[in-house]
């Protein structure tokens, strides 16, 4: 059986106690592995690197856009290590939907930050890195947690085109008789499931969703994430007109919420790591 290292931010926290409560997570990876736990694996927390931490395999879980190369170091000193080869989720790099002024698309476009997750893991980062006397390890980092839609990309005013830790994409979100629909593919290893998230605002997020229903994956987002070097994570897509665009990437994903419908297996997800860390430790 194996031991498993999960690499993460030094102010990060992969589980979170409250009061007398046990430890929860909001990860998917928690889930992941406590399966395997289960299994007679175990599995430890490395908050930030350090030689000291020895295991068989690693999982880097480094919640933030890019990654400081000390961590893929740390985590390129085991014999596997889960996604070592993502270093940055920015938008700007993962997304196929970018648009560009004249570059022919006159539809509807939204605008959003840069950062995944409109900067939030940054900065929470830094605002613990300052709580202990530390420099915030991001501290450029802006929060931009609201999406601007125009109807027209011509109505982008031309500042937003130039700002950096602003991205500019098509907006397509499919319509459905009862509400607005999203595809997101989940994945590790050679296991993972596709499907649709359906939530009654445009704008498709988790506290809206209240269906998900599986689909097909497109062959071009296979190979898009092994370009992206993505061993696990999920990919948010649309499909307009036959062709796909990926528009998010996430290595750290949150649990999917179990009462939206068929949704991804987390023992199968287990299953698929554990090939992993036989085939590498073999």
């Amino acid at each position: 059986m194996a031991h498993i290292v999960v690499i993460t931010h030094e102010h990060d926290r992969l589980l979170e106690r409250k009061l007398f409560r046990r430890a929860e997570s909001s990860y998917m990876i928690h889930a992941i592995l406590e399966d395997l736990r289960r299994r007679g694996h175990s599995w430890t927390i490395a908050q930030g690197f350090s030689a000291k931490i020895a295991g068989d395999a690693a999982i880097l879980h480094v919640d933030s856009t890019t990654v400081d190369s000390a961590y893929i170091e740390f985590g390129s000193r085991f014999p596997f290590c889960l996604n070592v080869g993502v270093t940055d989720i920015s938008k700007s790099r993962v997304s196929m939907a970018r648009v560009a002024p004249h570059d022919g698309w006159e539809g509807p476009v939204i605008v959003k930050g840069d950062l995944n997750c409109g900067g939030m893991p940054e900065s929470r980062l830094n605002h613990r890195a300052r709580r202990a006397g530390r420099p915030p390890p991001f501290p450029g980092a802006r929060v931009l947690k609201e999406y601007q839609i125009f109807d027209h990309a011509a109505e982008v005013p031309r500042d937003v085109f130039d700002d950096p830790d602003l991205l500019v994409e098509r907006f397509l979100p499919e319509v459905e008789p009862d509400g607005f629909a999203l595809r997101y593919w989940l994945f590790c290893g050679d296991y993972d499931f596709c499907g649709r998230f359906v939530s009654r605002d445009r704008i498709v997020k988790g506290a809206g969703v209240f269906r998900s229903e599986p689909c097909p994956i497109p062959d071009d987002l296979r190979r898009r994430r092994k370009e992206l070097g993505f061993d696990y994570g999920k990919f948010d897509f649309a499909v307009h007109d036959g062709k796909t665009y990926l528009m998010d990437a996430n290595k750290t994903p949150g649990r999917v919420p179990q009462d939206a419908g068929e949704v991804a297996s987390m023992p199968r997800m287990a299953d698929a790591l554990e090939r992993m860390l036989r085939q590498a430790l073999a």
